[in-house]
């Protein structure tokens, strides 16, 4: 990865385990795909609702070339889960985006 992996907390404390967790899966995504030249994980604790718990929001922005690519809105009560999905999500855009530029090269 060109520049550091970025991590945001919003409506909560950051969180060392949490940060680990989303740094180790950021990196792997970086050594399935080398070109990876920017990574932002947001993480938001979005507000109680009566019939629910806390909610955790991930939100991944991924930079390639010539591509910006989103995962957002993976909700969990368990900050792992949602982080776990949003990645599992950003390796099948991944796979996605780059088996379309593959398709399209002369």
């Amino acid at each position: 990865m060109k520049r550091p992996v970025e991590i945001l907390f919003l409506g909560m404390d950051p969180s060392p385990a949490i940060e680990a967790v989303a740094r180790e899966k950021a990196l792997k995504l970086d050594q399935y795909f080398a070109d990876i030249e920017s990574c932002k994980v947001s993480i938001d604790l979005t507000h109680k609702h009566q019939s629910q718990g806390r909610q955790f929001d991930v939100r991944i922005d991924l930079t390639i070339p010539g591509h910006e690519l989103t995962i957002s809105r993976v909700h969990d009560e368990d900050a792992h889960i949602a982080l776990r999905d949003a990645f599992e999500g950003m390796k099948r855009k991944l796979d996605e985006t780059v088996r379309r530029q593959r398709n399209h090269r002369p």
